[in-house]
């Protein structure tokens, strides 16, 4: 029986106790919607958005099982009153916080990372793909170190490092934005390689730091002789493919048997994402290289024009980074990027969902062109979780006024918000929370290689674990689940 079977839920039994009328977020594929009668938009029965749902949970604490209420029904357990549950947030883009810009991390950081890693999971953040803009070659790679040292002392109450997301160095000139223009460089397997020699990408990262599978670290000299990674295959942390539907938990009778939080690869990949210019001379094969490893290849600081773009999604590049910010806008002659993206369905598009990145109008719009592509990021910046006023950035300064940062010179450079508050704005702005929550908590795990049903992803989770979301007069809010 799967989770979300239609009739009632077997009967409860002791030791299990019930939430009732939750709802679930939109939490569909690029390219590939849920059914309806699993919380997404696909071939189905009901709009996922009136959907109601029954949620056990067991002696631990963790999801037992979830059924669907039967519409116009009622259903025993604590009424959660339409309140949607979601797993915590997941952040593609954040260049650090509380004082430590990733790039520029060393041994000596740690206690501080750590210090920050407690603070994204306070703001509702389960798991972060740290953000390296482009630096010099010696920093990025001790960067790297120390994040695979971070990565390995993990531990409940913290944020987990996932790969990290490597935004440039093979950037447009033009669209580089706050990137030191000295730091760019032409593409190349060479330049790659100087870069990420020896690091593990998702196809090859192990939770010990051994290659998996006999394999040797990242090397894009034998980029052509790797094996292509199946980009709609998560692998489960003994190597194995993931549970069946059918091998889930979905009655109280039998006890949760969860596949992993997270694929393997992107929780023990030292670089899980990769953002560049695609348009650039050389950036095909660098494409093709990052794609045999398993790393998302995004594209971004791009001058691309559609039909570079259009060639660059069919070579592999399955994401926009920071779409609208620091790539060609839609125009009636020039589509771009962007519309490029949302026509195929199958690409991400990270989205800063502040107000100041992007209009609230134009965010709206594109979630509702692409709404199981829009992909929540933060892209904060060093003084996350400090105060505004003014903080060192590499050699710079940025001035911090209301959680924008910008350069001395004006250039918009990222932000301080959490995450979880650009899904509150978009809510807002768009009127569709369910959208939003899953645009910050569910599709950036697709990005990664998720691809279980929303109701797989809960069972076995611990309850606390996961947040409650609720629509009130104020707007949305969160706060992490219990059974209250």
């Amino acid at each position: 029986m799967e989770p979300s079977r239609h009739g009632p839920p077997p009967s409860d039994r002791q030791g299990l106790t019930w939430l009732s009328q939750v709802r679930l977020p939109e939490s569909g594929t690029c390219g590939l919607p849920e059914r309806k009668d699993r919380g997404g938009e696909g071939a189905g029965h009901l709009d996922p958005h009136d959907r109601l749902w029954r949620v056990a949970i067991d002696g631990q604490g963790r999801i037992a099982a979830l059924h669907p209420i039967a519409p116009g029904s009622s259903a025993a357990g604590i009424d959660w009153q339409g309140d949607w549950l979601s797993p915590a947030g997941v952040d593609l883009q954040i260049n650090g916080g509380l004082g430590l810009a990733f790039p520029e991390l060393t041994t000596t950081d740690l206690p501080r990372l750590e210090e920050l890693l407690e603070l994204l999971w306070r703001d509702g953040v389960e798991a972060i793909c740290p953000t390296l803009v482009t630096c010099a070659v010696e920093p990025l790679r001790e960067a790297l170190v120390v994040l695979r040292q971070a990565r390995a002392g993990h531990r409940p109450g913290r944020c987990r490092l996932l790969g990290a997301h490597l935004e440039g160095p093979f950037l447009a000139t033009a669209r580089r934005g706050a990137h030191p223009l000295a730091h760019l460089c032409e593409p190349s397997l060479a330049a790659l390689q100087e870069r990420i020699g020896g690091f593990f990408g998702p196809d090859e990262g192990a939770a010990d730091g051994t290659a998996r599978h006999g394999r040797q670290p990242m090397d894009a000299a034998r980029a052509g002789t790797v094996l292509s990674h199946q980009a709609d295959e998560a692998i489960a942390g003994d190597g194995t493919p993931p549970p069946s539907r059918s091998a889930v938990a979905a009655t109280p009778d039998l006890p949760p048997t969860p596949g992993p939080a997270w694929p393997a690869g992107a929780a023990a990949a030292d670089i899980a994402l990769v953002t560049l210019a695609p348009e650039l001379e050389g950036a095909t094969a660098v494409i093709q290289a990052l794609g045999r490893q398993g790393v998302v290849v995004s594209l971004g600081h791009s001058e691309a024009t559609e039909t570079e773009a259009s060639t660059a999604y069919d070579a592999g590049v399955r994401m926009v980074t920071h779409a609208y910010n620091a790539v060609p806008d839609m125009h009636r002659r020039a589509p771009g990027p962007v519309a490029a993206a949302a026509l195929r369905g199958d690409v991400a598009l990270g989205l800063i969902a502040d107000g100041v990145h992007v209009a609230p109008t134009m965010a709206v719009l594109l979630q509702r062109l692409a709404p199981q592509q829009v992909v929540l990021v933060s892209d904060a910046l060093a003084p996350y979780g400090l105060a505004d006023g003014l903080h060192r950035w590499d050699e710079r300064t940025l001035v911090v006024e209301n959680g924008s940062c910008r350069l001395e010179d004006g250039t918009l450079a990222g932000v301080t918000l959490p995450l979880l508050e650009g899904a509150i704005r978009l809510a807002r702005w768009s009127g569709r929370p369910e959208r939003a929550i899953a645009a910050a908590t569910v599709l950036p795990r697709r990005v990664l290689g998720e691809r279980r049903p929303l109701t797989e992803l809960l069972v076995g989770r611990p309850l606390a674990e996961c947040l409650r979301w609720n629509q009130g007069a104020g707007g949305l809010s969160w706060r992490r689940a219990a059974c209250v």
